[in-house]
Parts: structure tokens; sequence; C-alpha cells
């Protein structure tokens, strides 16, 4: 029985966009090594942001120092 993790920060997908991404992890599994979706198991983590490290400093600073782009952290409330 597969079990897959997706993990991000907190507030960056909508419950559609969860769903989506259920569905469409899924059916990776059942399309590629023939997995029976009902025998697939995906869990969905939001990570609060000062929980969330990259590059050696917490994700918002990380954000702040590269220039990521606002549409990329719109979700960050």
């Amino acid at each position: 029985m597969p079990y897959i993790n997706v993990k991000f920060t907190k507030g960056s997908a909508t419950p559609e966009q969860k769903a989506k991404i259920i569905e469409g992890m899924t059916n990776v599994l059942r399309d590629v090594i023939d997995k029976a979706p009902a025998a697939t198991w995906v869990v969905i983590d939001e990570v609060e942001f000062e929980d969330w490290g990259v590059g050696g400093l917490p994700v918002l600073d990380y954000w702040e120092k590269t220039g990521i782009s606002a549409s990329a952290s719109q979700n960050r409330n």
C-alpha cells in the first residue's frame, strides 16, 4: 500500500488545490506502477513558516534574501 507525504508551508494551497494534488499523486502511482487508487494514501502536511528552512535560513528570510517574487509567496499570511 503506497503512502505519499507532501509537505509545504502553511497556506500554500487552497482546499481545491490540495484535492488536485491528492488526485494527481494517486494517478501517478496508478499510471507508473499500476497501484490501485483505493490502496494509495496521500497525506498533506502544512508546516508553519517558522518551522521551515532552506539555504540555512528560515524560509521567509531566505525568500527576502533571494528576492522571491510576490506571486510565489502571496499565501504567506
